[in-house]
């Protein structure tokens, strides 16, 4: 099958950890190369913020990004992209006219929209949105920077795409709250290598102290603020924090100042971005990982510290609810709750063989759910669903209104 993936902001090439690159750059990276190794071939089509990009990236083998003049060859937020929609439409319109797909790929909302836009019908558009702006308004309020319009566009495009694939079943309740057919939603969860993140294998170097580590953007919806003040209740550990945009980055300094506050500065160390290949190791290191955001749609960290067997201390939200099994794969806590996160905190140090018995049961789970060909077969059967349907339909309206009809 010949998949095109549109992922206008998103781009697998782009390094993590930047203000608009995270799970979903991992996402369309992994599972495009696991469709690739089932013998599909795939086309990922995103924004080019860079004039320097050639036209067109093999990544792997069957797995070729196209950067979309669409927009300035720079980095803009995702939020100031609409502007240049109709420009990626365009681009897609004559490259699919000349060359169409089996099938179409959304991966967020504006995707879905140039997606939809640009197949007019012709060919079978699958949505996966990521992230929803209605939870994001609910949580973020006035801080919200999304533009006007992005919840009735999200509606408009889950009623119209031909299946929506839903990362959790928090998000398929939050679609159908919106007015989404439900009939026409799967839950499809994103995924982990499993091959690379494991158990076994080097951890990075580490001293006496029981380490806690959030790895991640460092925006203030993730919690690393309440992480911080939780430090203050759990004596003697030390808290490593990875990622965010290196020298200069204004939420390092935010939290910098935020430890300096709490009285836990000597205890807290920001290592800045960290190569994707040194994650794993980072994990390893970890007596507990620890993931508090105030919302998440999914959530990669957790299931990728669950296939390296470290337990998680996690917030009951969105995709973690369906990922962290609370006293099996680790412990989940309230939101936004520092005490409640101090607590479990101090359970976990205090008791090696519980975290040992979480990280065991957690790379069970991750194993059986949550690899990514695992993932990549469930995709491919629902495109293989929904191509199956658009043929029938097809076959349907070309046969006589007569034909049926007997004199």
């Amino acid at each position: 099958m010949r998949i095109a993936m549109v992922s206008e902001h998103a781009s697998p090439l782009a390094a993590l950890g930047g203000a608009d690159a995270g799970g979903q750059n991992v996402h369309v990276l992994e599972l495009s190369s696991a469709l690739a190794e089932m013998g599909h071939e795939i086309t990922v089509w995103t924004r080019r913020d860079d004039d320097a990009l050639p036209d067109a990236v093999p990544v792997r083998p069957g797995v070729v990004v196209r950067h979309v003049a669409a927009g300035p060859a720079r980095f803009v937020p995702k939020d100031e992209l609409v502007p240049h929609l109709p420009a990626f439409t365009q681009v897609l319109d004559d490259a699919w006219t000349a060359d169409p797909p089996d099938i179409v790929h959304g991966h967020f909302w504006m995707s879905g929209m140039v997606a939809l836009a640009a197949a007019r019908g012709r060919f079978p558009v699958v949505q996966t949105f990521h992230a929803l702006g209605s939870v994001k308004r609910r949580h973020q309020g006035a801080d919200d920077t999304s533009p006007d319009g992005r919840v009735r566009a999200e509606l408009a495009v889950a009623r119209q795409a031909d299946r929506v694939l839903a990362t959790c079943t928090d998000e398929v309740f939050e679609l159908a709250r919106m007015g989404a057919p439900r009939r026409r939603m799967t839950v499809v969860p994103c995924g982990v290598d499993t091959t690379r993140f494991t158990p076994d294998g080097p951890a990075a170097p580490r001293g006496d102290r029981p380490r806690l580590l959030s790895l991640g953007r460092l925006v203030r919806r993730k919690g690393i603020d309440e992480v911080i003040d939780a430090l203050r209740r759990v004596p003697a550990a030390e808290l490593v924090i990875a990622g965010g945009e290196g020298d200069g980055d204004p939420d390092a300094a935010r939290l910098q100042e935020c430890a300096r506050r709490a009285g836990v500065a000597d205890r807290v160390r920001l290592v800045g971005p960290v190569a994707r290949g040194d994650v794993p190791a980072l994990l390893r290191s970890a007596d507990a990982v620890v993931c508090v955001p105030w919302y998440e749609p999914f959530g990669i960290v957790p299931l990728e510290a669950m296939a390296c067997g470290r337990p998680v201390v996690a917030s009951s939200v969105g995709g973690i609810q369906d990922t962290v099994v609370d006293q099996v794969t680790g412990l989940l806590v309230p939101p936004r709750r520092p005490d409640a996160l101090a607590a479990a905190l101090r359970d976990v140090i205090a008791s090696p063989t519980m975290g040992a018995a979480f990280g065991i049961a957690g790379r069970d789970r991750v194993l059986a759910r949550y690899d990514w060909e695992r993932v990549a077969a469930a995709t491919a059967h629902v495109y293989g669903e929904v191509v199956a349907a658009r043929a029938r339909r097809a076959q349907l309206s070309a046969v006589p209104e007569s034909a049926g009809v007997r004199s």
